[in-house]
């Protein structure tokens, strides 16, 4: 698997539609990003991965991370 991906291919590496991630990118709350270059946005593996685990929930009432 590649280290770096590009919007495109993070959404499905988290399961969602590249226009959500770009959307969080712009309010906050999504994964870490790396912008390289004006117009180039790129993801690490590890950093989508720390986010979904940070995700995590075991009831549908909590509102922080267990």
């Amino acid at each position: 698997m590649q280290q770096f991906l590009d919007t495109k291919e993070a959404a499905r590496h988290v399961r969602l539609s590249p226009a959500t991630l770009e959307r969080l990118r712009v309010r906050g709350g999504g994964p870490a990003y790396i912008n390289p270059i004006p117009s180039r946005v790129i993801y690490d593996v590890t950093d989508l991965d720390v986010w979904m685990w940070s995700r995590r929930r075991k009831s549908t009432s909590e509102t922080e991370a267990v």
